[in-house]
């Protein structure tokens, strides 16, 4: 779900920004397609291990982060000491994106308990749209017709996967609207964490709103009295498992991945998250997904997609 620029999940200004950059040497970039591919096949199994692990999908948030914060505590202390603490505005910063993020991890994370991988994964992936949507209404940026015609296959999809309930069932998916809701949040946290690392680095930032997002979803838990303990030991080896592999491995590959490729490129890839999860929980759950839902899943991707390329022809649509 839903995790800096590094995310299967974002969008910004920055990325936006279709520049040209120097080329880096064949091998090298073979080295930044390898840790792309690998990241993003890291980050895609997140939705998979959280049905595995059974836990209310809050829960396995919380330890997803808590894991994750805590491994990279070692090179954010050292990045301290050689630099000193972020000032009080570059805490606060992070602290609120930390706050958007752990409103997109719980939601996301509850709309897969309730609904499946599929659905509330591709749903969240909205966010770019309502980012570009939020410079529109904030910053009054004038996008051009591509991205309207990305914004209109994004809802025909979310229509398709939400609609057939509705009309046939008489009941609306929660799952999927916790997903859609995720996206919302997302795109919130990705607007606050652009303005964030102008002045900030990534490791610093990452860190800093991880530990907020965890504090946050600890609360969440406690509020709603989901308990944090009394799982089977196979529940922890999963919540290991995110933190390790999808928090820590998917996201650093990601990173560093971004700083070789150009943002554009990486972005687009990136868009593969949500089918290899939906094809993970087909193989490994057991789901079945109906014409609805694959209908409406490709016109999401489908329409993510071309606001991407509205940025790549030059034009900025989101802050």
């Amino acid at each position: 779900m839903r995790g800096a620029c590094a995310c299967p999940r974002e969008t910004s200004r920055r990325c936006f920004n279709w520049q040209p950059i120097a080329q880096p040497p064949a091998y090298m970039k073979l080295t930044a397609y390898l840790m792309l591919g690998v990241g993003l096949f890291l980050m895609s199994w997140s939705a998979v291990l959280m049905v595995l692990a059974a836990a209310p999908g809050p829960v396995s948030s919380f330890y997803r982060l808590l894991i994750g914060m805590l491994l990279m505590a070692g090179p954010f202390g050292l990045r301290v000491r050689a630099q000193g603490w972020p000032t009080r505005r570059q805490l606060a910063v992070a602290a609120l994106a930390g706050v958007f993020f752990a409103g997109d991890m719980a939601l996301w994370s509850t709309g897969v308990m309730l609904a499946g991988v599929a659905s509330p994964t591709l749903l969240a992936n909205t966010a770019p749209i309502w980012v570009g949507l939020g410079a529109v209404v904030f910053f009054r940026e004038q996008p051009p017709a591509l991205f309207w015609a990305g914004l209109v296959l994004a809802f025909a999809g979310t229509l398709s996967i939400l609609g057939p309930d509705v009309l046939f069932n008489a009941r609306l998916n929660w799952g999927a609207v916790l997903g859609l809701g995720a996206g919302l949040f997302y795109a919130g946290y990705q607007l606050i964490t652009q303005k964030g690392r102008q002045k900030q680095d990534t490791l610093s930032f990452f860190w800093l709103s991880v530990s907020a997002s965890t504090i946050v979803l600890l609360f969440v838990n406690l509020g709603f009295g989901l308990p944090l303990a009394g799982y089977p030991p196979a529940t922890y080896y999963y919540f290991l498992l995110m933190g390790v592999v999808v928090q820590v491995g998917g996201y650093l590959l990601i990173n560093a991945a971004q700083g070789r490729l150009p943002a554009t490129l990486v972005a687009t890839t990136l868009l593969v998250q949500p089918v290899l999860s939906a094809l993970q929980a087909a193989w490994l759950l057991d789901e079945r997904f109906s014409v609805w839902q694959v209908a409406g899943g490709a016109l999401i991707v489908s329409g993510v997609l071309l606001v991407h390329l509205s940025a790549r022809n030059g034009v900025v649509v989101a802050a």
